[in-house]
C-alpha cells in the first residue's frame, strides 16, 4: 500500500502538471476498480489544483450522465446528452473551456458559485466513458496548459480503467 504525501508544488506549471501525471500513475497502477480509481484521481486534482471549486467525473450510464466519485459541494445527479457543459463535451466529443460560465448556453447551475469550467470528456474500448469536470469560482480559470494536462490526465485514467 502506498502511502500518499502532499507535494508542495513550484512556479512551473508544466512540471507540476508531469508530476502530478506520475502521481496518478503510482497512485492507480494496480488497482483494477475504477471507482477507486477515479475517487483518488478527485482527490488528488482537488488538492493539486488552486482557485477551484468542485473536481469529479459524471459517467455514461442508460445514455445519460450519472454523477460520480467527485470533491466539492453535492451536485446535479444526472445530465442528459447535449445539455450543459458535461453534456456538450460528451454530444462534441471535445474539450469544453469556458471562460465564463454565465455566458455558455444552457449551462447548468448544480454550484452558483461556479464561474468557469473545463470538461474533458473520456471514451473506453471507442465507447463514451464519461468526463472529468472541474469548476472553479474564478472566471477564466483554465488556460490552454491546463487543458493540454487534463486532457493528458483523463487518457491516462481512460487506460487505468479498462
Amino acid at each position: 500500500m502506498m502511502m500518499f504525501q502532499t507535494t508542495a508544488y513550484s512556479d512551473d506549471k508544466v512540471k507540476d502538471y508531469e508530476r502530478l501525471l506520475k502521481q496518478l500513475t503510482a497512485l492507480s497502477e494496480d488497482e483494477t476498480d475504477a471507482i477507486a480509481i477515479l475517487s483518488n484521481a478527485s482527490a488528488l486534482l482537488n488538492q493539486f489544483l488552486d482557485d477551484v471549486n468542485w473536481v469529479g467525473f459524471y459517467l455514461w450510464k442508460n445514455d445519460e450522465l450519472v454523477l460520480g466519485p467527485f470533491q466539492g459541494l453535492p451536485a446535479c445527479i444526472r445530465i442528459a446528452y447535449g445539455k450543459g457543459v458535461c453534456g456538450t463535451a460528451i454530444k462534441e466529443g471535445k474539450t469544453q473551456r469556458v471562460e465564463d460560465v454565465m455566458a455558455f448556453p444552457g449551462h447548468i447551475a448544480c454550484d452558483s458559485a461556479s464561474q468557469s469550467e473545463i470538461v474533458v470528456p473520456m471514451s473506453v474500448d471507442n465507447g463514451i466513458y464519461g468526463v472529468l469536470d472541474i469548476d472553479s469560482p474564478i472566471k477564466n480559470r483554465f488556460d490552454e496548459t491546463d487543458q493540454i494536462y487534463l486532457e493528458k490526465f483523463a487518457r491516462e485514467l481512460e487506460r487505468l480503467v479498462r
